[in-house]
């Protein structure tokens, strides 16, 4: 017997009669009496006998039906495990994001996810770009949010969208730039530069090789939000992500601050990362296109 087969044996012995089984079932008639058939045919004995137009169980039918019983019982559990599931019922989505994302991009996409799902619950946590792996394989994280998927690893991902580079200043110390700006206009100018700050550090350095430009290090930051700092402390400009500074620009004390956009643009791409033998579920899958609305503006 297949699980069709004890689900109908299962509803014709509760209810008593094919026609209460097909209507408990949302099924036709036909369709009860025709798998019954076949379910002793392939047992090799009957089931029920009709006694008084109704369909009475036979020995063979009491003694199966306790293991029916449990079965059906697991069968049902099952399917309000997978609703709970699809409905995201006491899910916790355990997440890593780089710090450019997680103080900013993330908590946006988790305040309007919670609003259609208040039931989810969220383990975050920030890693920098070197720890995405660990923190996959000792299962402290089912996805990772960064700018590249490592190399050679056994990765599944999904792109989320797109970020730029963006100049990072106090207006009174660069008055005068334009909304797109090149980097050799930030010549002169004391920077703050972003050392071991991953692959968009890398971007950033290629481009300077690419223009042949230096610029006047005054200070080198392991993060970028140092960076932010150090700008509104006065010490200089930078050039961070722009999820970073518009993070900066929405915080307490940020009055005097702007970011600019470069020309030509620097751009990089954000994924979700995940190992290949745990994708992402659909409740998981779900919350990953909020995040991308949220890096796209939309």
């Amino acid at each position: 017997m297949n699980l069709r087969h004890i689900e109908i044996f299962h509803a014709v012995y509760v209810n008593g009669s094919v026609s209460a089984a097909a209507r408990a079932l949302n099924v036709s008639q036909p369709s009860v009496s025709k798998t019954l058939r076949h379910a002793e045919t392939l047992l090799g004995f009957e089931l029920f006998q009709r006694t008084g137009g109704r369909l009475v169980p036979t020995e063979d039918a009491h003694a199966l039906f306790s293991g029916v019983a449990e079965i059906q019982d697991r069968v049902r559990a099952l399917r309000e495990a997978g609703r709970n599931l699809r409905a995201g019922a006491g899910a916790t989505l355990r997440i890593s994001a780089l710090p450019s994302l997680g103080l900013g991009v993330i908590p946006q996409a988790v305040a309007r996810f919670l609003k259609k799902r208040p039931e989810v619950r969220f383990d975050l946590q920030t890693v920098h770009h070197d720890d995405l792996l660990r923190k996959l394989y000792e299962r402290e994280a089912d996805i990772a949010i960064a700018n590249e998927v490592p190399r050679g690893a056994p990765l599944g991902q999904t792109w989320l969208g797109e970020g730029e580079l963006v100049v990072l200043h106090r207006e009174a110390d660069l008055p005068d730039l334009p909304p797109r700006t090149e980097l050799a206009r930030l010549a002169g100018h004391p920077f703050i530069t972003l050392a071991a700050s991953g692959p968009i550090g890398r971007l950033f350095t290629d481009e300077l090789e690419r223009l042949g430009l230096e610029l006047d290090e005054v200070a080198s930051a392991r993060t970028f939000y140092i960076a932010a700092a150090l700008v509104r402390a006065g010490v200089g400009v930078t050039v961070v992500d722009n999820f970073t500074a518009d993070a900066t620009l929405a915080g307490s004390g940020a009055e005097e601050l702007a970011m600019r956009s470069l020309k030509p643009p620097l751009t990089f791409d954000v994924h979700a990362i995940h190992l290949l033998d745990r994708p992402p579920s659909a409740l998981a899958a779900e919350f990953l296109a909020v995040v991308g609305d949220v890096i796209e503006g939309r």
